[in-house]
């Protein structure tokens, strides 16, 4: 039985379309879409201690470390103990998921599968406008100009880890690091996997099951 509040969790490796399936679950069913990613942006503008420090790692080239990641994530989440939310991007590590588990109990957690050569298909064709975190595909998501965010008239810029040779590094990395994770949600048995190529036909089993804890405010066709 989920409790009142629901607190939910996507955990997929990059490229796995789980920003997507965050967007669809939280205009269907009115919860807060917290990403990691946006917090993360937000802090290195806002100038505050977390920011500073975020900032030293990214100029350096370096992946922002877990204790910096969950310092930022824990002060988001410490405002909102009365709403719904659903988490992208985090936890991504055992260490991340200890943290979290000191603040609040999760209802659910779901895991995205998919193939490997999908997710280094999906990657190499990523451009992303770095300002926003916005992300086209050049195969089924491209802008309308190319090159060039849709909203703004920025340039996209590719990632140096969404590069074809980084990709299988990365990719290997993430399944390293949410190991332990996956099987400590799935030893609570919150753990729900979804497996397969295109995030159309995940997403009606993600909504029946996203159905059955909590009322939908949009029906599976509005999506």
């Amino acid at each position: 039985m989920a409790s009142k509040l629901l607190r939910a969790v996507v955990l997929g490796p990059p490229g796995s379309g789980k920003g997507t399936v965050c967007e669809r679950i939280a205009r269907s069913f009115g919860l807060q879409h917290l990403s990691s990613g946006q917090f993360l942006r937000e802090s290195l503008g806002g100038g505050g201690e977390v920011g500073v420090l975020a900032k030293q790692y990214l100029e350096q080239g370096l992946l922002v470390p877990d204790h910096v990641i969950t310092r930022v994530m824990m002060t988001e989440l410490e405002k909102r103990r009365e709403q719904h939310w659903l988490l992208d991007g985090f936890p991504r590590t055992l260490g991340q998921a200890k943290a979290l588990d000191k603040i609040c109990e999760l209802d659910l957690v779901i895991s995205l599968n998919i193939p490997f050569e999908t997710l280094k298909d999906r990657l190499s064709a990523r451009w992303v406008h770095p300002a926003s975190g916005r992300v086209y595909n050049m195969d089924f998501n491209p802008p309308h100009i190319q090159g060039v965010d849709d909203l703004t008239g920025e340039p996209l810029v590719q990632r140096e880890d969404d590069k074809p040779e980084a990709v299988a590094a990365r990719l290997r990395k993430y399944k390293d690091a949410a190991k332990p994770v996956i099987e400590l949600y799935k030893s609570r048995g919150i753990l729900h996997s979804f497996s397969g190529t295109e995030t159309n036909k995940i997403w009606p089993y993600v909504y029946t099951l996203l159905s059955s804890k909590i009322p939908p405010v949009l029906s599976d066709e509005e999506n």
